[in-house]
This record gives structure tokens, C-alpha cells and sequence, in this order.
């Protein structure tokens, strides 16, 4: 499954960094969560083989333009349409994880035409306060960097599967390893998912597969309500699974992304 490295420039000038797998149309797109990039996505790329997959690092992320000057939802869709374009790949599958889910849910609903079906893992229609936002980014700046190694990286950042991920992807510098993120653009980018876009979400008839852990971040009430609004919605749980169940629970995630995707 070969693998190429590609990149887009789009209208104010950010750049937006791109992996494509190659193999059969209709392609994948695939959209990270806040702080991640798509190279979390790798061994799900694998997964869905024979299928082409593009792995997205959404603005301000990976290695695509670190600094920004737009973060709205709308910059945020414009860059994945601007992708799929340039890939000649519509209509494509998309999916997207935490917020990346929230970019997905809003191209589908600007974007009818460039979506064939929908996967939301640990997604919902936005939400979050600005107390919550705040703590965020200063976490990411409790960061003690630079980091000497990625072993060290991992064993400061937790060790978990989230941590891997994290240390997996920091940026080799001379004096050290550094994220590929500045906290600052995290806040900015996740406070505009605090409204909450009901109206999006209830437009889409789109076939869509929402996927929940059992350990993620939303309640039973929130993902019932979520589900019933969609028009052309079906659910799926994962279980020992967290917000992040694509690194932590990826057999299950796998298998049901292949069901819904692949074996029709």
C-alpha cells in the first residue's frame, strides 16, 4: 500500500499537509482530533485497504501550517473540500474523530455533493465551555519541552495509548522533541466548536455511522439524542474503550468501519 506525501495551499495562504494510500475509489478522508494529526490514523488506513485513504492534518496541526491566522469552523471546511478536490476523489467516505468528527458533520452538511457516507467517532454537534477550553490549553503548555526522547515523552504524558500517539509525532528540533501544535491555536480552534450546530447535523441525509466508547467522553442521554436528530443515522458502541477508541480499542474500530464501509 504505497504512500504519498501531498499538500494543498488554499485560499489565505494556509497550507494543508495530506497522506494518501493508494488503492480503489471511492477514497477515504480521514480527519484527526484536536492536538493529533493523521499519522494516528496510519494502521486504520491499513485497515481499510483495498480502499485509497487520504490522512488530513487539519490546520494548525502536523505538518501542515502550525500558526494560522484562521481557525473557524468554516476555514477548517473549506480545506478539507479544497483536498478532496484537488485529489479528484468525489464523492468520498469521510471520517472524523472528536473534532475532526465535528469538521466531518459540517463538510457534509456545506458539502452534500463530496460526501458519500459518514463515520463520527466520539462526535456530536459541538459544545464546551470556555472554562474547559482554557484547561485544555493549559495543559498542553504544562508540557515540559523540549522532550529529550520519545520515551520520555511517553512516560510524562501518561503512557497510554494517547501518550504513544502524542510522543509518536513530536517535531525533531536541535536541543529536543517539541509537539506539532501551539496551545494557543488549540484553544482558539476547539472554542469554535462550543456552538452547538444542531441545524447542520439535522440536514444531513447522508448515511452516517456514529461510534461511541464506552469510556468517552459523552453521556448515554447525549449520544441517544444525538442519534435519534440524525436523518439517515445508525450507532455503534465500542466497549474498554475510550475518547481516543481508534488507538485504544482499533480492532473494534476497524471492524465496524469495514462493515459499514467495505462490506456491502
Amino acid at each position: 500500500m504505497g504512500e504519498a506525501r501531498r499538500a494543498v495551499t488554499v485560499e489565505d495562504g494556509t497550507t494543508i499537509s495530506y497522506s494518501v494510500f493508494d488503492g480503489a475509489d471511492p477514497a477515504v478522508v480521514i480527519l484527526h482530533g484536536l492536538a493529533g494529526s493523521g499519522r494516528e490514523f496510519i494502521p486504520t488506513a491499513h485497515a481499510l485497504a483495498p480502499r485509497r485513504v487520504l490522512l488530513i492534518d487539519q490546520r494548525g496541526h502536523g505538518l501542515s501550517t502550525r500558526m494560522p491566522a484562521e481557525v473557524s469552523r468554516a476555514a477548517f471546511v473549506n480545506d478539507v473540500a479544497r483536498v478532496i478536490e484537488a485529489e479528484g476523489a468525489q464523492p468520498v467516505d469521510l471520517i472524523g474523530q472528536s473534532m475532526g468528527a465535528h469538521t466531518a458533520l459540517l463538510v457534509a452538511a456545506a458539502h452534500p455533493d463530496l460526501v458519500n457516507r459518514l463515520v463520527l467517532l466520539e462526535g456530536n454537534e459541538g459544545g464546551g465551555s470556555a472554562e474547559e477550553h482554557a484547561a485544555l490549553g493549559d495543559y498542553f503548555r504544562s508540557w515540559e519541552t523540549p522532550f529529550s526522547s520519545r520515551e520520555e515523552a511517553r512516560e510524562l504524558l501518561g503512557g497510554g495509548p494517547l501518550a504513544r500517539a502524542w510522543a509518536a509525532d513530536l517535531e525533531e528540533r536541535e536541543d529536543g522533541l517539541y509537539p506539532r501544535f501551539a496551545a494557543d491555536v488549540m484553544v482558539r480552534a476547539i472554542s469554535e466548536v462550543a456552538v452547538p450546530r444542531w441545524s447542520e447535523w439535522e440536514s444531513i441525509t447522508t448515511p452516517t455511522l456514529v461510534v461511541y466508547a464506552d469510556g468517552g467522553m459523552f453521556t448515554e442521554g447525549q449520544k441517544a439524542e444525538f442519534v435519534a436528530r440524525g436523518k439517515n443515522a445508525k450507532r455503534a458502541d465500542l466497549t474498554g474503550a475510550t475518547h481516543d477508541a481508534h488507538l485504544d480499542a482499533f480492532d473494534q474500530w476497524s471492524a465496524a468501519l469495514r462493515g459499514f464501509l467495505i462490506a456491502r
